[in-house]
């Protein structure tokens, strides 16, 4: 079957970090291509004040071009292109981090656009909101619940989340990487915090699993076991959730041993697992 796979980014991401497992997946005769949210990518905002020097304050109060965009834009881009690729073959839609809330809205609103979904440590909520699993206990060894030393700015003042990846505190660096890309070489962390935006925005979405979508669609967990950003408690807590709620239709799960961005710096074996699942 000749799919199309649909990558969507998470936070601070854009369609630039799909790059190494498109690749891959081409170089295997798959296609494939990767969704710029709205006010990412060559939409996304970096102000003079993010380079080098930094200016802290100015950091702080600079406008941000992705002020007020909402989950509802996100969703409605990539279902607009999932309609487009689904003229020319099955999709399989794949979401990495926060791109998970992004797929399950879409799927909720699209399913028969789609012919899987694909959860890389990816948010899945079922029976709380966002809000409720980050403060759930499976998510308190996440080193990046608190986001003290990389917040940028106040995000009631600038309407968006900023977060500054290109600080020069080392603890936050340390800290970072472990949540990251913790087997990842220094110099391959330094590359991927650079390749990250500051901005992102603060609507998130809320959806949750729709049972009368998920008992048809053909859904897959990929977890990542070493992640420290989304800890594998809360990823085995959204895929325990959701199969409860579709006994007979539950999650294709599958387990790599890597960190939150590596299938994204090396993407060799989580590419043959999704060249698989088609």
């Amino acid at each position: 079957m000749n799919a199309i796979f649909v990558f969507v980014h998470g936070t601070g991401s854009s369609s630039f970090h799909w790059s190494p497992m498109i690749r891959e997946l081409t170089l295997r005769g798959h296609r494939a291509l990767a969704v710029d949210l709205p006010g990412h990518g060559f939409g996304a905002t970096f102000t003079a004040a993010y380079q080098a020097p930094q200016d802290p304050a100015a950091l702080a109060t600079a406008p941000a071009g992705i002020a007020g965009a909402s989950h509802a834009d996100a969703v409605a881009h990539v279902i607009d292109v999932v309609r487009r690729a689904a003229e020319h073959g099955p999709v399989v839609l794949v979401g990495h981090s926060r791109g998970g809330m992004t797929v399950t809205s879409v799927a909720n609103a699209a399913p028969d656009l789609l012919h899987r979904v694909v959860y890389l440590s990816a948010w899945c909520c079922v029976e709380l909101g966002a809000a409720g699993y980050t403060a759930a206990p499976e998510n308190a060894s996440s080193l990046l619940a608190d986001l003290g030393g990389l917040l940028a700015a106040n995000p009631a003042d600038l309407g968006a989340l900023r977060l500054n990846w290109r600080t020069a505190d080392p603890a936050v660096l340390a800290r970072l990487k472990t949540a990251l890309l913790d087997e990842g070489t220094e110099s391959e962390f330094l590359a991927a915090l650079n390749t990250l935006e500051p901005d992102d925005s603060l609507d998130s979405g809320d959806d949750r699993v729709d049972p009368a979508v998920w008992s048809r669609l053909p859904h897959t967990y990929v977890r990542l076991t070493a992640d420290r950003s989304l800890p594998i408690e809360l990823q085995d807590r959204f895929i325990r959730e959701a199969d409860a709620l579709t006994p007979d239709n539950p999650f294709d799960v599958h387990s790599l041993h890597t960190s939150h961005l590596g299938p994204l710096v090396h993407p060799e074996e989580a590419a043959a697992l999704l060249a698989g699942l088609v």
